[in-house]
C-alpha cells in the first residue's frame, strides 16, 4: 500500500487539500472549502475551512506526514491565551500603506533591505503590526504572539489553541514556521536566518513571541492524536516554486489573486529601490519575488464590464490586433504594491471610436495586466537575474489570451503547466520529504508543460505604450527604468 502525504494551500479565496503518493506524487484524491471574501478575516473561518477541505478530501487515516502551505503576510495577533486580539489583516489591506512610508522614513530603504532583503509596503506583516500600535493600542497592547495564517493553522492542528478550546493550550513557543514564510514579515533575515526584534519593536511598540523557524524537511510536530507528521509548511509562493520542481534560475510568473514574478537564486537579494522582495524559498535558497495586486481580478473586472465570460473575454482579446490598435489600460484597480501606488487608481488611455469595441478593451485588460508583470521581470533582471523561459500559472494562465500575449509582452518562451493546485501540491512534497528524511525533495513529474514560442517583437511595442501611459503615476519619464514611486 503506497504512503500518502497531504497538502494544504490556505489561500486568500479558499482552502484547498491534495493527498498525494509520497514516492511517485501521484493525485490521489482532493478537497475544498471556501473562505469568506475582504481583507479582513477572522482566523477561525480559516481553521472551519481546513477541516471541512481535510473532510472534503477523505480525511488524514492513511496519511502519514502534511505541511500546509498559506498566503504569506497575514497579521494573527494572539494573546497571552492564545487568542486572536483581532481579525487578521491580510496582505492585500493597504490601510497600513502610511504606516509602511513612516517605517521606510525612520530608517531609510537600504537599511531595510540590508537587515531584511526588502523594503516595506502595506502588504507586510511589520507594516500592519504599526498601523495596529497607532490606531489600536489596547489590542496591541495585548499582543503576546505574531504568527502568519500558515503558522497559526499548523499549530491549530497540533492541538494548541486558545484556553478551554484546543486540547493542549495555547503554548505560544510552539508555534513553528518556516525561512519562507518568516522572509515576508519585515523582521526577518533569510541572508542571516534570524529574527530582527528591533524592527519588531520599532513597530508593535514591545515584544512578543514569533514562531520558531524551522529547517526546510524539519518535523515540527504531528497532528494532534495521530501519527502524521506535520512539516514546517511554507508561504504560498515558495510552496508553488517546489510543487513546480523549479530549481536555481527558473522563474514563474502566477497570475491569481495577486500577480507573482519571482525566481529561484543561491543568493540572497536586497532591493532598495523596494520593487524586489528578497525572500526565502522552501529548500534553503532564496525567491527574489516581485508581486502586484492586480492580476486576475483585473480580467473579472473586465469580464463584468463586458457581460462575458472569461472564455468569451480570451475569444475577443483574441479578435484584436497587438497593441490594441493603441488602447492601453493601466490597470491599478486596487492600488497597486509594484510600483508602490496604494491611493492609484486604474486609467484606460488611447480612447477612439475605431478603439471603443469590446474587443479592443478585452485585448487592453490582457495586455495591462502582463504589462505589470513585465516590469516585475525587468526588475529581477535588474537584481542580476538572467531569466531564460518563464512558467505560467495561477488560473488566469488556462486563458489562449492570456498565454500567447504573455509570450509577447514577457518576450521569452512560456511554459504552461497542467492546471493543478500548484501550491498544495509544493506543500504535499514537502511532507514526503519530511517523511522519507532524506537530503532533497522527492523528484516528482507531475504532468507535462505547453510551450508557447516568445514572440519579443510584437510585445516590444506594447510595452513602450504601456510605459508612457504608465509614467503618469511615476517620476520617471516614459521608457526610463521603473522605480517605487
Amino acid at each position: 500500500m503506497p504512503r500518502l502525504v497531504a497538502g494544504v494551500d490556505s489561500s486568500t479565496q479558499s482552502c484547498k487539500v491534495v493527498i498525494r503518493d509520497a514516492d511517485t506524487g501521484q493525485l490521489v484524491r482532493s478537497g475544498r472549502a471556501t473562505h469568506p471574501e475582504g481583507t479582513e478575516v477572522a482566523p477561525e473561518r480559516w481553521w472551519e475551512a481546513l477541516r471541512a477541505a481535510l473532510a472534503d478530501a477523505g480525511g488524514l487515516d492513511d496519511v502519514v506526514a502534511l505541511s500546509v502551505g498559506g498566503q504569506q503576510h497575514g497579521m494573527v495577533a494572539l494573546d497571552a491565551e492564545g487568542r486572536v486580539v483581532r481579525d487578521a489583516l491580510l496582505w492585500n489591506d493597504t490601510r497600513s500603506a502610511g504606516a509602511a512610508a513612516q517605517l521606510v522614513a525612520e530608517l531609510g530603504p537600504g537599511v531595510w533591505a540590508t537587515r531584511t532583503g526588502s523594503v516595506p509596503v502595506a502588504s507586510y506583516t511589520v507594516t500592519k503590526l504599526r498601523w495596529l500600535a497607532e490606531h489600536e493600542p489596547a489590542n496591541a497592547a495585548r499582543v503576546a504572539a505574531v504568527a502568519l495564517p500558515h503558522d497559526w493553522l499548523a499549530w491549530r492542528l497540533a492541538g494548541y489553541g486558545p484556553a478551554g478550546e484546543a486540547p493542549l493550550g495555547p503554548d505560544l513557543t510552539a508555534l513553528a514556521t518556516d525561512r519562507s514564510d518568516a522572509s515576508g514579515t519585515g523582521y526577518f533575515s533569510p541572508r542571516t536566518g534570524d529574527y530582527d526584534r528591533d524592527l519588531l519593536v520599532r513597530a508593535l511598540g514591545h515584544d512578543a513571541v514569533l514562531p520558531r523557524v524551522a529547517a526546510a524537511a524539519e518535523r515540527v510536530g504531528s497532528v494532534h492524536d495521530t501519527d502524521v507528521a506535520l512539516g514546517p509548511g511554507a508561504g504560498d509562493n515558495a510552496a508553488a516554486a517546489l510543487g513546480l520542481g523549479l530549481g536555481v534560475g527558473d522563474t514563474a510568473v502566477s497570475i491569481g489573486t495577486s500577480g507573482v514574478v519571482c525566481a529561484v537564486s543561491d543568493t540572497p537579494a536586497q532591493d532598495e529601490t523596494g520593487l524586489v522582495s528578497g525572500f526565502a524559498d522552501a529548500t534553503g535558497r532564496y525567491l527574489p519575488l516581485i508581486a502586484t495586486l492586480n492580476a486576475a481580478r483585473v480580467l473579472d473586472a473586465a469580464a463584468a464590464w463586458l457581460s462575458v465570460d472569461h472564455p468569451r473575454l480570451s475569444e475577443l482579446a483574441l479578435s484584436a490586433p497587438s497593441g490594441a490598435d493603441g488602447l492601453v489600460l493601466v490597470p491599478y484597480l486596487e492600488g497597486e504594491r509594484t510600483p508602490n501606488l496604494p491611493t492609484a487608481t486604474g486609467s484606460l488611455h488611447g480612447i477612439r471610436l475605431a478603439t471603443s469595441t469590446p474587443a479592443h478593451f478585452a485585448r487592453a485588460a490582457v495586455e495591462g495586466m502582463l504589462c505589470g508583470l513585465a516590469d516585475g521581470l525587468d526588475a529581477l533582471r535588474a537584481a542580476g537575474l538572467r531569466p531564460r523561459t518563464v512558467r505560467l500559472i495561477g488560473g488566469a494562465a488556462r486563458s489562449p489570451a492570456v498565454r500567447q500575449v504573455a509570450a509577447e509582452v514577457l518576450g521569452l518562451d512560456v511554459l504552461v503547466p497542467e492546471p493543478g493546485e500548484y501550491v498544495a501540491d509544493g506543500a504535499a512534497r514537502q511532507a514526503a520529504w519530511v517523511a522519507s528524511g532524506a537530503d532533497t525533495a522527492p523528484d516528482w513529474q507531475i504532468g507535462s508543460d505547453v510551450h508557447v514560442p516568445a514572440e519579443p517583437a510584437a510585445g516590444a511595442a506594447v510595452r513602450e505604450r504601456y510605459a508612457q501611459a504608465r509614467s503618469r503615476y511615476l517620476e520617471a519619464p516614459a521608457g526610463r527604468p521603473l522605480t517605487s514611486g
